[in-house]
């Protein structure tokens, strides 16, 4: 038999209050706990005068109460409309502006004076989570704005996409695509009946708000398995996962490989990986390279977007057994019912095997038309993928066309980076001109511009050499650990 998303998060809430659900800041959390959170802002919703099909404003961070509510709202079929919590006050309360809703659930630290202005523009209610507690927040405990009227329609979960198809922009996932594509109901319902409870906790790190999130902790908690949870990631929690509960399989961001490397950590430690999947942005060859050569463990890559209802392709553990290294850089081939194609971005004709241009999508979870991608990508002749860049970020100097990828890759070779972001700035003769940031390896001293330009002429053309260089402790990052191109390119407008 067959459940529905909102049956599945009941039965998973009505697990043994005294069974261990998520361990975060190394305690436990019981399902106990969980169930009290989700029960309390179910109350808390009905008491405020919300009717059923109103949406709610959802403002998670990554921690055990957020994970409770958001079960408890897919319980209830509820609407969730995600705000990133990881942004200003005044983002939050824009974004609250812009969804409109009749009720928000946050963090007690979010409700700042300018977030509680937009909720009383609204005549919104709101909830205040804390640490596994819901209150309703004083002056906000119930709807103002008139009552909606008009049919509930069918549940889903509306988060930002990254910009995989344009600039960003709030996507729709109804709850039966995640329930037959992300969580598997006909499997998940047969997993109720199995204790999962020997199997090493997954270790999640990725924000609750967006679908690299939502796809890791739903499925993961609905099938009863345990949860370490991070609220950031960082190597220091990684690597004491892996040291207590020596997993067989890992994941990192693509941005932890080269920090991973970076910690030095000792080989035996990641003994226990057989592989590590990746995915969210692309991994940089050389630290793929070197990673699998220093500690044995292969890394596997994925592709997808919130657009097409998760990944698409990857590189599987059988894939890389049968291909190995004539794949290296791949992210695999694509899944089952998914389609790939690479179009030339003006004439939009199909491009033959090992020809570069715009990736364009069929995915089953979306329908049955194909989506126009911003990447460029290579299919070569065995169906295998490889992702080269986004061509909305492309820099044009002069006649000249750029992929900040390019650039990025070829200073990851310089033995004293660490990470490098490159961006186009505006000039008045060329149009453009690129600019790089620099995060330096631990300990290392700081080349000169002319050493950094010398290293590159070795690698591209002198068309893509930075005219700006900035030295970073850290670069500017997204919460799911990308390069954020907007706060790059503001350090060199400072």
């Amino acid at each position: 038999m067959q459940h529905n998303l909102e049956d599945l998060a009941s039965r998973t809430l009505a697990r043994d209050a005294a069974q261990p659900a998520i361990e975060f800041e190394k305690r436990w959390i019981s399902w106990g706990d969980m169930r009290r959170v989700a029960d309390r802002v179910a109350t808390l919703i009905e008491a405020s005068g919300a009717g059923p099909s109103s949406p709610v404003a959802f403002v998670p961070h990554s921690r055990p109460s957020a994970v409770a509510a958001l079960l408890g709202l897919i319980a209830h079929g509820r609407t969730v409309q995600m705000i990133y919590a990881f942004q200003s006050s005044a983002g939050i309360a824009r974004d609250i502006g812009r969804v409109d809703p009749a009720l928000v659930v946050a963090h007690a630290e979010d409700f700042t004076p300018e977030v509680l202005a937009a909720l009383r523009a609204s005549g919104a209610a709101a909830i205040a989570l804390t640490e596994m507690a819901a209150a309703p927040v004083p002056g906000f405990e119930a709807v103002t704005r008139p009552p909606e009227t008009g049919v509930a329609s069918q549940p889903e979960i509306q988060i930002l996409t990254s910009g995989t198809t344009g600039p960003p922009k709030r996507f729709a996932l109804g709850y039966n695509t995640i329930a037959t594509y992300s969580a598997g109901a006909n499997t998940l319902s047969a997993s109720f009946q199995d204790d999962q409870s020997h199997l090493p906790p997954a270790l999640l790190y990725f924000p609750l708000g967006n679908i690299s999130g939502i796809y890791g902790i739903l499925p993961t908690l609905l099938r009863g398995q345990r949860v370490v949870l991070l609220e950031r990631f960082t190597v220091a929690a990684w690597h004491d996962h892996l040291l207590r509960y020596r997993p067989e399989r890992g994941g990192l961001p693509p941005a932890g490989v080269q920090m991973v490397l970076d910690a030095n950590l000792p080989r035996q430690d990641l003994a226990c990986l057989r592989y590590i999947g990746t995915g969210a942005a692309p991994v940089d060859p050389t630290a793929h390279r070197a990673f699998e050569d220093r500690y044995g463990v292969k890394l596997l890559l994925s592709y997808g977007a919130t657009e097409f209802g998760g990944p698409v392709a990857a590189m599987t553990a059988e894939l890389h057994a049968a291909w190995g290294e004539q794949k290296f850089g791949s992210v695999g081939r694509a899944f089952a019912g998914a389609r790939l194609r690479i179009v030339d971005p003006q004439a939009g004709t199909t491009l033959p095997p090992g020809k570069e241009g715009l990736l364009e999508v069929i995915s089953p979870k979306m329908g049955p038309d194909w989506i126009r991608t911003s990447d460029i990508a290579v299919i070569d002749e065995d169906a295998f993928l490889f992702h080269r860049g986004r061509a909305d970020g492309a820099i044009m100097r002069g006649g000249f066309k750029m992929l900040p990828e390019t650039i990025e890759h070829a200073l990851l070779l310089h033995p004293a980076i660490s990470a490098a972001g490159v961006v186009g700035l505006p000039d008045k003769r060329l149009g453009q001109v690129p600019a790089a940031a620099i995060q330096l390896k631990q300990g290392a001293e700081p080349p000169t511009e002319a050493a950094l330009e010398s290293h590159l002429r070795g690698h591209v053309y002198a068309t893509h050499i930075p005219v700006a260089w900035r030295f970073v402790p850290e670069l500017p990052r997204t919460v799911s650990l990308k390069i954020d191109r907007l706060a790059l390119r503001q350090l060199f407008e400072t």
